[in-house]
This record gives structure tokens, C-alpha cells and sequence, in this order.
């Protein structure tokens, strides 16, 4: 029982590490002080995608076009980077810019963008082999510290690094991501 805990856990959590949808959290956090609701949205989403896909196993994959998963998902960064471009000339003098709703906006990133990515395939095949409820537990277990280091990387970032530079290079970095979609 114990394996069906600690295979999803390491698997996914290596998986994750450096993936897209963890560089998200981590310049997401450089835009708040709200790190607790950033992390509720941001691990809500997780826990919605990779649960339906435990619960739905491979039928989310067969039912729903990846091509539009992931053509919305890199629109839905290049969005987020241009605003991010857009929002830092209109910031006070010293670049600091807050999101206005840090959970929605990890909740929404998060969402769309962990459609139809391989942590969420492996989730939903993990849950074919073992047992499922001990499945999404090793997963969101994962997830969580994944997105937790993130969010702390980036609070760190915010505290050491020039402000205006972070938000120049969290928006680039969103356009990059999105892109990348379309690949």
C-alpha cells in the first residue's frame, strides 16, 4: 500500500520538477505578497486536473482535443505575459506590481495549463495500476511541495532582485512558455 503512495510521489514529483506549470507558480509568486491564496488556487487546480484524471483515468486524454488544451493554455501565458509587460509601465516607480487576485490567477494558469501535461497522463495511469485514493494523495503530496518551493523561490527573488527587472523577466518568460505551446 505504502508503494502506492511513494511511486506516484517521486515519479510525478521529478516529473514536475522544472515543468512548465512550477515556473509559473514561481514567477506568479514574484507578483504577490499573497502567497497563501496563490498556493490555494495554484494546488485547487492541481488538485481538480490530476484528480479528474486519476477519477477518468485515460477518457479526459480521449475525450478532449490536446491540440485545444494546449493551444488555450499558450495563449492563456502569452496573455499573462503581455500583461505582465503592459502592467509594469503603469506600476509605481520601483516596478512593483501585485496581482489582484493571486489565487484566480494561479487557479486559472494552473488549470489550463495542467491539462493534457504528462504529470496528469502519468496521474491517470498510476491510478490504473494502484490504488487510486492512494494514488492522488502521493501526487498532490508532489504538487504541493513542488508548488510550495516555488512559491518561496520566488519570495526570495522578490526580496533580493530588482523589482523592474523580475517583472521584465516574468514577462518574457510567460511569452516563452506560451509559445512553446505551439510546439
Amino acid at each position: 500500500m505504502i508503494q502506492d503512495i511513494l511511486i506516484p510521489f517521486f515519479l510525478v514529483g521529478l516529473a514536475e520538477l522544472g515543468d512548465k506549470t512550477q515556473l509559473a507558480v514561481l514567477v506568479l509568486s514574484t507578483k504577490t505578497r499573497d502567497y497563501t491564496r496563490l498556493l490555494a488556487g495554484v494546488m485547487l487546480a492541481f488538485i481538480l486536473t490530476d484528480g479528474l484524471a486519476i477519477l477518468l483515468g485515460n477518457i479526459i486524454a480521449n475525450r478532449i482535443p490536446m491540440d485545444y488544451v494546449r493551444i488555450g493554455a499558450g495563449v492563456m501565458f502569452i496573455i499573462f505575459g503581455v500583461m505582465t509587460l503592459v502592467n509594469k509601465d503603469e506600476d509605481d516607480e520601483d516596478g512593483s506590481y501585485e496581482l489582484k487576485t493571486p489565487f484566480m490567477s494561479g487557479f486559472g494558469l494552473i488549470l489550463i495549463s495542467e491539462m493534457g501535461d504528462k504529470t496528469q497522463l502519468a496521474s491517470a495511469l498510476f491510478a490504473t495500476q494502484y490504488n487510486p485514493v492512494m494514488v492522488f494523495i502521493g501526487v498532490v503530496l508532489a504538487l504541493f511541495l513542488l508548488s510550495s518551493m516555488a512559491v518561496y523561490v520566488g519570495k526570495i527573488l522578490m526580496e533580493k532582485i530588482n523589482k523592474n527587472t523580475i517583472s521584465r523577466a516574468a514577462g518574457l518568460l510567460f511569452i516563452v512558455i506560451g509559445i512553446s505551446f505551439f510546439f
